[in-house]
């Protein structure tokens, strides 16, 4: 797919906190993978240039279906989705809901720009996995996104941030916003998404959680 895509792991744009943050042990975040721990993204005015920008980037409702410019890199996504297939079986027991999940993931995750393994580490943070998790302050599903967004940059239903790709579209625009927000500076980009922004408890928690979803293909590392 000839998507931009932006290595979050060690990436030369992370803050010096960010860097840190990742050493971390988050066990306070991550004793409890079933809670909705979102703090809720706070809304802010917005300028109409990227008003429209992030309303265009939510808009295309096509489905996530994978393209590859080449038979090798179809067999690398394959290997990346039944290696991340076997990781999340216990939070998602059936087959073809965790290919229908990754696959969006690994789709809207590129579409963005981020590194797919960053986006399931807040995923986990976020939700635990579930779909239809609400946080205290409401929002809602897989990345917890807050209704809001649904007024500001789509369509008003903020029913539909429960429908998965709805859901996983709205969480990678917005993190990639608060990215070119912040300048690449993703500690500050993860706390802005939780609400937290300066705080380190949540960009630790994020970034700990990635290590389970990064992927090393050892048949290339061979090659």
């Amino acid at each position: 797919m000839g998507m931009r895509r932006t290595e979050m792991v060690g990436a030369p744009g992370m803050s010096r906190r960010a860097c840190l943050a990742a050493l971390g042990t988050p066990a306070v975040w991550l004793a409890v993978p079933t809670a909705a721990h979102a703090g809720g993204q706070v809304e802010e005015p917005l300028a109409d240039s990227v008003r429209t920008a992030l309303h265009l980037a939510v808009s295309n409702a096509a489905p996530p279906e994978p393209e590859f410019a080449s038979t090798d890199a179809r067999i690398r996504y394959l290997r990346w989705l039944g290696t991340m297939s076997d990781r999340l079986r216990s939070r998602l027991p059936q087959w073809e809901q965790r290919r229908d999940f990754l696959q969006t993931v690994w789709y809207e995750s590129r579409r963005a720009g981020l590194d797919v393994s960053l986006v399931l580490g807040l995923i986990q943070v976020e939700s635990g996995f579930r779909k239809y998790a609400v946080s205290s302050v409401g929002a809602r599903g897989y990345m917890q996104v807050m209704p809001f967004w649904a007024r500001l940059i789509g369509d008003g239903d903020a029913g539909k941030l429960f429908h998965m790709q709805t859901n996983l579209r709205f969480g990678c625009v917005i993190l990639r916003h608060y990215l070119e927000r912040e300048r690449g500076d993703l500690f500050l980009a993860l706390g802005r998404y939780n609400g937290s922004r300066g705080q380190a408890p949540y960009p630790m928690a994020v970034l700990g959680a990635q290590r389970k979803w990064v992927f090393e293909d050892r048949m290339y590392a061979a090659a």
